[in-house]
């Protein structure tokens, strides 16, 4: 098991102050934050398995279209392929879920819902 990293102490022992949380949303940086999250959240359960992140308790039936599915297959290949990290679809769709709703605002998400019904008459 992996031990975990006590980012306060590393911080003093360079003589340096912390600041708050990075984000970084696309390229190198952002695939790097990927594989950081995966490494630090996803762990094998006690009975063997695929690696999960232990606190994904809840299960639901997401439906998708074809092209977002193909769109997911495409960014776990590209994971997979240059991080070494086996994700599935699915795990990779739950991970942006969880970041986007962490950073989405109502307004955000009202103002989408508005153009998005516009767009379908």
């Amino acid at each position: 098991m992996k031990t975990r990293l006590n980012m306060n102490k590393i911080a003093a022992g360079l003589g340096a102050e912390r600041r708050g949380r990075v984000s970084s949303s696309g390229g190198y940086f952002g695939a790097m934050q990927l594989r950081a999250e995966i490494d630090a959240r996803f762990r094998v359960p006690v009975g063997g398995g695929r690696s999960t992140d232990p606190q994904w308790t809840e299960r639901r039936l997401v439906p998708l279209a074809p092209r977002t599915l193909e769109r997911l297959e495409a960014l776990t290949t590209e994971v997979r392929r240059h991080e070494g990290i086996n994700v599935d679809p699915m795990q990779l769709a739950a991970l942006l879920l969880e970041k986007t709703a962490e950073r989405v605002t109502g307004d955000e998400v009202g103002a989408f819902v508005r153009r998005r019904r516009r767009t379908a008459r």
